[in-house]
């Protein structure tokens, strides 16, 4: 596959795992297992197709409201998902990880802690996981973010801020922009997913569930992306 127009930064809302082992008269667990295979192959193939940054979202601040017991599995499967990093070291992956991790077990904090750390070398595809996330929250953290450099002197007028003062304050400082969002299963919401950073995205709603996202259906997304013309306001 060739195109003329690739995108820099994709996020991807892995939507429809539960559903996806339900359609399938099986416990719920099963699709989240298979959406992380189906995650393994698709960040694989980005890096591949020449994609630079990936954002993944794999559990928001609002996933607590679930079951405790799907709750469980997802920070066991994370477990394991994470657990096998090192494919990533030796792709050239760095792994970095967007959200507050506080409430999370000690030891995913440490798991999360050492990937951020071994990978932090690498300079191939830059891969996020937004793992107890949520664009509002990101918002407030940056606003308290600058609000703390106004306190300790680092902002002399608060009126002469800028946007790259505030996106300095965000969990993606340093990153440019998401040039395509894509949300598996059909649904047609963006789920409090990366507000700032792709206030000029495109979108893609696939209507397969997620473990049914395919390397080839990645590619026609990205086939149907570079047809589009992206203005950004201008003409």
């Amino acid at each position: 596959m060739k195109t003329t127009n690739t995108p820099i930064h994709i996020g991807l809302i892995m939507d429809g795992n539960g559903r996806w082992a339900q359609r399938r008269g099986l416990p719920r667990k099963f699709g989240y297992r298979h959406g992380a295979e189906a995650c393994r192959k698709i960040i694989s193939h980005a890096r591949d197709r020449g994609i630079k940054y990936v954002t993944a979202f794999a559990f928001s601040t609002e996933n607590w409201k679930r079951p405790p017991d799907e709750i469980d599995v997802i920070m066991e499967l994370l477990r394991d998902y994470l657990g096998e990093f090192d494919c990533y070291r030796k792709e050239n992956v760095r792994v970095c990880f967007l959200g507050d991790p506080s409430p999370l077990a000690p030891d995913l904090q440490e798991i999360i802690s050492g990937i951020t750390r071994d990978t932090g070398g690498n300079d191939g595809l830059w891969l996020n996981f937004a793992i107890n996330y949520g664009g509002r929250d990101e918002l407030l953290h940056a606003a308290k973010g600058l609000i703390h450099k106004y306190s300790r002197g680092e902002i002399g007028d608060i009126n002469a801020l800028t946007e790259e003062d505030f996106e300095s304050c965000l969990f993606t400082a340093g990153q440019p922009d998401v040039d395509l969002v894509i949300r598996t299963s059909g649904e047609l919401r963006i789920s409090n997913f990366l507000l700032w950073q792709s206030a000029y995205a495109e979108y893609a709603f696939p209507e397969m569930l997620w473990p049914d996202f395919t390397p080839s259906q990645f590619d026609k997304v990205l086939a149907d992306y570079s047809m589009r013309s992206r203005r950004k306001g201008g003409l």
